[in-house]
């Protein structure tokens, strides 16, 4: 029996349920497969690159959903999805960031839509809804950390994460809110191995009036796919990026630094604890391979360990 590639429901011989294709438009019946194989995708994503607005390490496609066609279709302006296709360098990367951005959402992080599609080689290319479109080809405004802070692709790691915390104080219109959000997302970070949370991963966006941070994004188990990591954090914090313990987080960045409450910070660690058992289950249901299932909830025991 197979899972949805979006709710990971059991969907009989379908790869999608009912569920998870009414989440993407109700006017689907099916979704067809992507009609490319996973290295035509990165050609077409290299291809495209200087077109798009979307660029990075990973290769990464525009693209609209036609409901008439019953497929995801690539454009180069005005799509309102992202695909990501595998990488010819790091294994897994399209499964890992679905799954992790699937945790992200149980511990009460605020993702966009996400799911998996077949390539016509059978690979798995990660979609996600852009968040900063809605209507006809409109826009909320919104900007990267490495925009906010004058920094570029090359020195998107020179940064320290005591900084960001004054760029969330300068720019957001309820600060003390978006620092517990922030600090939620640093905690998931760290126990699910992302070691590339650089400032081009996190974003403001003005709606409604208000600037805040924008829904999670490109969250994954970065630890697992690469050999000997040394890291476990993209930007300094207390001087370093490794090594760190429940005190440096907690007593130190999540206190001192941001200046959280002690309910704040007793909610936010009570509810990784609670959310373990689901991850785990997870984990175990998703659509990376048994090594890397492995790999993953090793890592994940390990890291919340040190709490």
């Amino acid at each position: 029996m197979n899972r949805c590639l979006i709710t990971y429901e059991p969907c009989g011989e379908n790869l999608y349920s009912e569920a998870g294709l009414r989440m993407l438009s109700p006017d689907l019946k099916t979704l067809e497969s992507l009609p490319f194989s996973a290295s035509e995708l990165r050609q077409e994503a290299a291809q495209r690159a200087t077109k798009l607005s979307i660029q990075g390490v990973q290769p990464k496609l525009s693209a609209i959903l036609s409901a008439r066609n019953q497929q995801f279709e690539i454009v180069d302006q005005h799509g309102n999805f992202i695909i990501k296709p595998q990488s010819d360098i790091f294994s897994e990367l399209p499964e890992n960031e679905d799954l992790t951005m699937r945790m992200a959402k149980f511990f009460g992080i605020s993702v966009p839509l996400h799911g998996l599609v077949y390539g016509k080689d059978n690979s798995k290319s990660y979609f996600i809804k852009r968040f900063d479109r809605y209507g006809k080809n409109r826009k909320y405004a919104a900007e990267d950390f490495a925009q906010l802070t004058g920094s570029s692709r090359d020195t998107k790691y020179n940064f320290t994460m005591e900084k960001v915390v004054k760029v969330i104080e300068e720019y957001c219109t309820f600060p003390s809110v978006e620092k517990a959000e922030f600090f939620k997302r640093i905690i998931f970070c760290f126990i699910t191995g992302n070691e590339d949370m650089h400032l081009k991963n996190f974003s403001l966006m003005t709606k409604s009036g208000q600037v805040r941070l924008t829904p999670g994004y490109d969250l994954l188990n970065s630890s697992i796919t690469i050999k000997n990591p040394q890291e476990e954090m993209a930007l300094t914090l207390k001087g370093k990026k490794s090594n760190f313990k429940s005190g440096d987080l907690i007593e130190y960045f999540g206190k001192e630094r941001l200046q959280l409450s002690d309910k704040i910070i007793d909610l936010t660690i009570r509810k990784m604890f609670d959310s373990t058992q689901k991850w785990n289950e997870l984990i175990e249901i998703s659509f990376l391979s048994s090594e890397m299932k492995e790999k993953y909830i090793r890592l994940l025991t390990e890291r919340l360990s040190r709490f």
